[in-house]
């Protein structure tokens, strides 16, 4: 068995599947937004929903976006869990890296393993790609989450203690 499928199955959670979107799917398109939009609606979402257009090009902005993927998670035929991630490249170590950009559970769904199953699949899937880690941003006050990424071996960024751990800015264009 590949180191890929073991880290899948540790994250195994009875009654639900876990798999790669497939953005040509148009369910799978569909799964997504909703998911996405209910994650912008929640406090640590930024509490409004996505844009209509937003939601109109989503699915096909990600299909036509180089090294996207997604990882849905379904509790029967319900979507309840979505991980949107980015391949970009270390250049430390000239490979590959993946970034999870957003991790999502169904507030009703959250305590069950939903999260962990997601971040599971996610390694398998930055292993196969080759990706030398696995990043991802997440707010100082969503302890859950943080707890979360903890448990599965995350951790601040700091090249040397003395120069502090790494922060993530942006500037809106």
């Amino acid at each position: 068995m590949s180191e890929a499928t073991d880290l899948a199955e540790q994250g195994h959670v009875d009654g639900l599947n876990v798999r790669l979107a497939n953005y040509g799917y148009e369910a799978d398109g569909k799964a997504i937004v909703a998911l996405l939009d209910a994650y912008a609606r929640d406090p640590m979402g930024g509490g409004e929903g996505l844009a209509p257009a937003v939601q109109d090009r989503l699915a096909i902005a990600l299909d036509a976006f180089p090294g996207a993927f997604s990882v849905l998670a379904f509790a029967g035929a319900e979507p309840v869990g979505l991980a949107n991630c980015f391949t970009g490249f270390s250049t430390f170590a000239a490979r590959p890296l993946v970034n999870i950009h957003d991790l999502v559970v169904l507030s009703g769904h959250r305590g069950k393993g939903i999260g962990r199953a997601l971040m599971h699949a996610v390694e398998a899937e930055a292993r196969t790609r080759g990706a030398c880690k696995v990043t991802l941003e997440v707010l100082s006050g969503n302890a859950p989450a943080k707890a979360l990424y903890t448990a599965q071996g995350f951790a601040t960024y700091a090249l040397d203690p003395d120069a502090g751990t790494a922060q993530f800015w942006e500037k809106k264009l």
